[in-house]
C-alpha cells in the first residue's frame, strides 16, 4: 500500500515504525510521528486513546506482519528456493539499505524490545508476537524446501536472531561485513538441514 493509499491512522501506525527504527521508543514522540505521518496531531488521540503505549505496540505489530510478508516475496524472486537462498534475500534487503545510504536504520521490534521489554509489559508481549509472526512463515517455507518441520521452526529462530545480530552489528560499524559474514556462513548449515525426500 503506497502512502498516498494509506489513511491517517494507518500512515501514523507506518510512520511510528519507521521513527521507531531510526531513533528508538524514547526518542519517538507522539508530536513527531503525527508531523512525519502528515497528520493532524489532535486525530493521535482519536485513533490512540492508549496514548503512546498502543500506538508503539500497533507499530511492532505493523512491522511483524511486514516481515512475514516478506518472507513470500523473497521466494518469489528465487528461481530455485533453497534455505541460504532465503536467509541470503533476507539479509540483502538490509545490505541495499545500508550500501544506498551509508547507515541503517534498524528493526522496530528490536527496538521496542531493547527500550521497552522490562518496562511496558504490553509491548513486550507485542515484540514477541511480532517476532512469532515472522518467525512462522520463514519456518513454513524451510518446511518446503525439505527441511524437516521441528528443526524448520529452530533455524527460522536462528536465522532471524542472526539477522538482528547482524543488523545492529552493521549499523555500529557503518559497514556490512556482519551482513554478509552471516549469510556466507550460516548458508551451508541451513543447506545441510533440507533432507529430500526419496523419490
Amino acid at each position: 500500500m503506497a502512502d498516498g493509499e494509506r489513511g491517517p491512522r494507518e500512515r501514523m501506525v507506518f510512520s511510528a515504525a519507521q521513527l521507531l527504527r531510526r531513533d528508538g521508543v524514547a526518542a519517538t514522540g507522539m508530536r513527531e510521528v503525527a508531523a512525519h505521518a502528515q497528520a493532524p496531531r489532535g486525530s493521535l488521540q482519536h485513533y490512540f486513546p492508549g496514548g503512546k503505549e498502543q500506538l508503539v505496540n500497533e507499530a511492532v505489530a505493523w512491522a511483524g506482519r511486514y516481515a512475514a510478508r516478506r518472507v513470500d516475496r523473497f521466494l518469489a524472486g528465487l528461481g530455485t528456493p533453497t534455505p541460504s537462498g532465503l536467509f541470503a534475500a533476507m539479509v540483502a534487503q538490509w545490505t541495499a539499505e545500508l550500501t544506498a545510504t551509508g547507515s541503517l536504520a534498524g528493526c522496530p521490534v528490536a527496538a521496542a524490545t531493547v527500550d521497552s521489554a522490562d518496562t511496558v509489559d504490553s509491548t513486550r508481549e507485542a515484540a514477541a508476537h511480532a517476532f512469532a509472526c515472522w518467525r512462522e512463515p520463514v519456518a513454513r517455507a524451510l518446511t518446503g524446501m525439505d527441511v524437516p518441520e521441528a528443526r524448520a521452526v529452530a533455524l527460522a529462530t536462528v536465522m532471524i536472531s542472526a539477522l538482528e545480530g547482524a543488523v545492529l552489528i552493521a549499523r555500529a560499524e557503518r559497514d556490512p561485513r556482519a551482513l554478509t559474514t552471516v549469510a556466507r556462513e550460516l548458508g551451508p548449515l541451513l543447506d545441510g538441514a533440507a533432507t529430500p525426500s526419496p523419490a
